[in-house]
């Protein structure tokens, strides 16, 4: 009896000891069995891909909780925008509707601020700032012609260059304060105005607490003592006239004056980013297909 059972178990190609088939359904997964004589190796069936919402590892994790942040379906917003007034002019800085959003690092802020200084847009906004500036003769020192119009363009281009960077980059980081326009988007229209008015004074801090807002009141004086005192007309004739002397442009009165012309031009801008999405999806709304 005992020989036949043998026999009987080398025809079949298992083993006496072998386990039978229930026993090895059992095993667990991923465990290694040594095949018998004659036996092909078990295959070991993959891992189960992990279900919706659950990240195989924490590098998945991090991943997926990066991309959540990044996008505003997911109940948080992206630090900076894409956003352009009026299609053109870059509104970077702005936030809509803004729900739980991480602070700036110093690195950002300088990148989006420079990202905005520096944008093609900037050229013909300078261009054509300058042209209007030299129609008026606003600063006569300057003088009249080309070359007069490359210094007054040079003037524009490091007034706005400079007044950015301080009261949306440098101030910021150092005083560890927000330097985006959190926009209001509800209340009425006096009330969204006097938001966007009080954001001159008031901004957030990086905690996301209220605080006066150093950056751009003391941003737009040191921009403005700069560009007073360093590149503008020094005192003298007008170039190529002989006439009245021109009084010098560097004088406290003067900073001063640049000084509001920064921060209510600033105020201005706050104003329309604070009413742009509303005029920009009236803009891109299609007209009805008629009947």
């Amino acid at each position: 009896m005992i020989l036949f059972t043998v026999s009987f178990c080398a025809a079949q190609g298992v083993p006496p000891s072998q386990p039978s088939d229930t026993n090895q359904s059992a095993q667990q997964p991923g465990q290694q069995t040594t095949p018998g004589p004659g036996q092909t190796p078990a295959q070991t069936p993959p891992p189960a891909k992990p279900s919706a919402g659950q990240p195989a590892d924490q590098s998945q994790a991090q991943t997926q909780d990066k991309d959540n942040k990044a996008n505003p379906k997911s109940g948080t917003s992206s630090a900076t925008s894409n956003d352009r007034l009026f299609l053109a002019l870059p509104n970077f800085l702005t936030i809509e509707n803004a729900g739980k959003i991480e602070p700036l690092t110093a690195g950002q802020k300088f990148k989006v601020v420079a990202r905005g200084s520096f944008d093609p847009v900037q050229i013909v906004w300078y261009a054509a700032l300058s042209g209007i500036s030299q129609a008026e003769n606003s600063e006569p020192g300057f003088g009249q012609g080309w070359a007069a119009y490359g210094k007054r363009y040079g003037a524009y281009a490091a007034d706005g260059t400079i007044e950015n960077f301080f009261v949306g980059a440098i101030l910021p980081s150092m005083l560890h304060q927000d330097p985006r326009f959190f926009q209001r988007s509800q209340g009425s229209f006096f009330s969204r105005t006097g938001y966007a008015v009080s954001r001159i004074v008031v901004t957030r801090s990086d905690s996301g607490h209220r605080q006066f807002n150093f950056s751009e009141i003391f941003g737009a004086a040191i921009a403005s003592a700069i560009s007073t005192y360093s590149y503008h007309p020094h005192p003298g004739y007008t170039p190529g006239q002989a006439g009245p002397y021109v009084a010098s442009d560097r004088t406290i009165g003067n900073t001063a004056s640049v000084w509001g012309s920064q921060v209510g031009y600033d105020t201005i801008t706050l104003v329309i980013k604070e009413f742009w999405p509303d005029i920009r999806r009236k803009l891109k709304k299609q007209p009805e297909q008629p009947h």
